[in-house]
């Protein structure tokens, strides 16, 4: 009897191996990355060109695919109250289709209120098991009828199957850029991204999205929406990520060219990683960003009420005001022939983890 208990335990144990690497195949076939210079359509376009001595609005705000309602955290995320308390986030995918949709909708409505002539969107599922198939990218579309828009997809796995106990599965997301005005070209840049087996499956298929606007006059503005790494150990991966925005900052600035990018960039881009109160450390995510790691002739425009509304905040714990960690790392860099201002929206994280930004700006 125990020889045969040893028999079909080894032959469990037997098919849980030949079942974990038919996953791990499974994965590294699905594995792949968009080319670099990818070029992309613009949906709806617009005909209407920009001018000099004119102002625009412009908005950005990471929806976080309609999951990150404030009692959300996310599997990924960790953290450490100050009282040594280690935290780790819960979820792997969204609470319900229900809360997708109702959070999705508090985002839109957000947009709304802001009447940006441009918008920039991170973490917007087209179609993905984590948001229960919510269609976002259509429903922000549609709700958004008078403008341009244009996909650039950043997130493309086989079904993850991790944490166990709520899979986050197959995703298909990626930014949204929305103008207002004539775009002629859009370009999807490939980002470095990490390497390592695990990291590899779980992060984005990280990319910026350049859209070329003309502007009467004869010179172009260059919009660049961004997304940086964010489990990135050491900052390793978000430094080359820099390194190479810095390199099409430079080529568009000897053009002549404006430039605004936008977006998340997962750093502290307005030196306030101790700013807000918080019961928890700094986490070890939050790298800082000054304008002496950007290229010559650009700089960050801070918001004028940087010192009072943060724009990311902590998912390893429900979000509470005074406890759970907060931090900047939404905003915009501009070129030197640009005037801009800023405010950071206090949406008190109800439908994201993260805040919108609003930038005033000018082309001189």
């Amino acid at each position: 009897m125990g020889r045969r208990i040893c028999k079909i335990f080894l032959g469990i144990l037997l098919a849980l191996a030949v079942a974990a690497a038919a996953y791990v195949i499974y994965m590294q076939v699905q594995y792949y990355r968009i080319d670099d210079f990818t070029r992309l359509p613009v949906e709806n376009p617009q005909q209407e060109q920009m001018e000099t001595g004119t102002a625009y609005r412009i908005m950005t705000y990471n929806i976080g695919f309609g999951a990150y309602s404030d009692d959300y955290s996310f599997f990924m995320d960790m953290g450490e109250m100050k009282d040594g308390t280690k935290t780790t986030g819960k979820h792997g995918r969204a609470l319900s289709k229900e809360a997708v949709l109702a959070d999705t909708a508090g985002s839109l409505e957000l947009f709304k209120q802001q009447e940006a002539d441009f918008i920039f969107a991170q973490e917007v599922d087209e179609k993905a098991d984590r948001s229960y198939h919510v269609n976002q990218r259509e429903i922000l579309t549609e709700g958004l009828p008078g403008y341009g828009s244009v996909f650039a997809n950043n997130f493309h796995s086989a079904y993850l199957f991790y944490p166990f106990h709520e899979p986050h599965g197959a995703v298909e997301a990626g930014m949204l850029t929305f103008s207002k005005y004539q775009i002629t070209e859009n370009i999807r840049r490939q980002f470095p991204v990490s390497s390592a087996f695990i990291t590899k499956f779980t992060d984005l298929d990280r990319c910026f999205l350049m859209s070329r606007l003309p502007v009467k006059g004869g010179r172009e503005l260059v919009l660049i929406q961004v997304h940086l790494s964010a489990y990135d150990k050491g900052g390793t991966i978000r430094a080359k990520q820099l390194a190479l925005l810095n390199q099409v900052f430079a080529e568009e600035r000897e053009k002549g060219n404006y430039v605004i990018a936008g977006g998340d960039f997962n750093h502290d881009i307005a030196g306030s990683i101790d700013t807000f109160p918080s019961e928890q450390k700094i986490p070890g995510w939050v790298y800082q960003l000054s304008e002496d790691d950007l290229a010559e002739g650009f700089h960050f425009v801070k918001a004028e009420n940087a010192g009072e509304t943060p724009t990311c905040r902590g998912a390893d714990i429900p979000y509470e005001k005074g406890v759970t960690y907060t931090v900047i790392v939404d905003g915009f860099i501009i070129s030197d022939n640009i005037e801009a201002s800023a405010r950071n929206i206090d949406g008190e994280f109800r439908y994201s983890d993260h805040n919108p930004v609003v930038m005033e700006f000018t082309l001189k």
